[in-house]
Order: C-alpha cells, then sequence, then structure tokens
C-alpha cells in the first residue's frame, strides 16, 4: 500500500540527500538479484536512519534483520570513532553478499554480521545499545523488544519498521486477521503501553515505530 501519491513521494526523495555510490549500488542490485526487495529499506528511509543515528551519536547499534546491508550502512554513518554495529539475519545465502558490501563501505571494522537465530545470537552480544532497529519476521516483533529492551541504556532508542503493514493494521485494509497482521497489532500496543517509553509512529514507508527509554 502507498501512503502518499506517487508524485508526492518521487517530489520527497528528489528533495532529499541523495545515497552514496555504494548504496545506490545495493539499491539497485538488490532490485536485480535478490527475492523480495520491497524489504529494502531504500533511499527516503534509508536517509531517515541516517539522520536519526547522526543525531543520537550511538556507540553500540543493534539491527535485527539485515536483508542485503542497506539499512545498517545508512545507521553505521552515526557511529562513534570506536563504535560497533551489530546485525543479526537469519539468511546464510546473504552472508557473502552482505559482507561485501560491508567491507567496501569503509566501516566493515565498525560492522559486525551475525548469521542464526537472532533470539539465540543477541543474549550473546556484550553490549549495551543505543539504538536499536527491529526489521525481521514480524511474529516475533513483541519477544525481540522484550529481549532487547533492557539491553538498551536510558535515553537510547528502539525503531521498528513494517508497523503499517501495508496499511492491514485498519480492518478495512484487510481482507482477514492474519498472524503477522496480528502480530504488528500486538506489538505496536505492546510498546504503545509499555511506561519504560515514549513513543511515535510514523507514516513513513510500511510504517516506523520510534520508542526512546526513559
Amino acid at each position: 500500500m502507498e501512503f502518499i501519491d506517487e508524485e508526492l513521494l518521487q517530489y520527497s526523495e528528489d528533495h532529499t540527500s541523495p545515497e552514496n555510490e555504494l548504496l545506490h549500488k545495493i539499491n539497485r542490485q538488490t532490485h536485480l538479484n535478490v527475492l523480495k526487495p520491497r524489504m529494502l529499506s531504500g533511499h527516503l528511509q534509508g536517509r531517515l536512519l541516517s539522520l536519526y543515528a547522526k543525531m543520537i551519536q550511538p556507540k553500540q547499534i543493534l539491527e535485527i534483520g539485515t536483508y542485503t546491508g542497506y539499512s545498517a550502512l545508512c545507521m553505521a554513518e552515526g557511529l562513534q570513532e570506536g563504535g560497533m554495529l551489530h546485525t543479526v539475519d537469519k539468511n546464510e545465502e546473504l552472508e557473502q553478499r552482505v559482507q561485501g558490501y560491508f567491507n567496501e563501505s569503509g566501516y566493515g571494522d565498525r560492522m559486525k554480521l551475525y548469521i542464526g537465530n537472532a533470539m539465540e545470537i543477541v543474549p550473546t552480544i556484550d553490549a549495551v545499545f543505543d539504538l536499536v532497529f527491529l526489521d525481521a519476521d514480524k511474529i516475533n516483533y513483541t519477544h525481540y523488544y522484550d529481549m532487547v529492551i533492557e539491553k538498551v541504556r536510558p535515553g537510547g532508542y528502539i525503531i521498528a519498521d513494517n508497523v503499517l503493514w501495508s496499511g492491514k493494521v485498519l480492518e478495512k485494509y484487510r481482507k482477514k486477521l492474519d498472524e503477522d497482521t496480528k502480530a504488528v497489532m500486538d506489538f505496536n500496543l505492546k510498546v504503545h503501553q509499555d511506561e519504560r517509553v515514549e513513543n511515535i509512529l510514523l507514516p513513513v514507508r510500511d510504517g516506523l515505530l520510534i520508542a526512546r527509554k526513559k
């Protein structure tokens, strides 16, 4: 579902700082060679993630759901000197491609890619996170949130993607309430009612929920 007129979206992108050469390459190659390219954060959302990271200036970033590495590289632009971005994905078929992009970026020594189950891997990472980005399977969003909230410092941020789920969070945009849609709705409500955070849900692309830990 497109939330704004296509021409307005193009106008927004035309008046947004451009992708760098590597991000443009990842964008293009993902659409040409990888299944489900809609999962890519893309130009507009990528620049938003970059700006948030630069405002937060994180020392430690956690991402759950790497895909082809686009969003990770956008957030890495805001890392403090000596900082580290940890990103976890279960798709081992993309590991070589993603690691290649990381190495090419100049941030390679500050980005660690983990392949496997995030529920098993994240508890083993010895870090307190300044910024967490959730962009993996929606069924486990609440589990990921519960797992990371105590590993986020006070004043740190959790950003979750796809929280409008193609508009299906509203009954008029869905034919039935499937498991993924219910999981997204449950997650949105959980975060909204969590007194440990303050939050805003932005209708950017497929929806970004931003929560700041008090």
